[in-house]
């Protein structure tokens, strides 16, 4: 199984928030964490950014959001 990863550029073009926006959504749940690539880069899987901007263009409230972010992370840990 390949799973995709999405660094920092890409995240920002297929959401459309700048770099401090996406690190302000994680901070308030709102985005999943990041993944750790390596000692200076990280990623975020591409299915979990494709969820994300599905379920805010289906108009999904904030704490919808935040229980999507939860179950993404959630189903990270248990497939490691």
């Amino acid at each position: 199984m390949s799973i995709a990863m999405q660094r920092v550029p890409h995240v920002i073009l297929i959401s459309g928030q700048s770099r401090s926006t996406i690190y302000l959504r994680v901070s308030q749940g709102l985005w999943p964490k990041p993944v750790k690539l390596g000692p200076r880069a990280v990623g975020w899987p591409e299915s979990e950014c494709t969820a994300l901007i599905a379920a805010r263009i289906s108009g999904k409230s904030d704490d919808e959001i935040r229980a999507l972010v939860a179950n993404l992370e959630s189903a990270r840990k248990s497939a490691a």
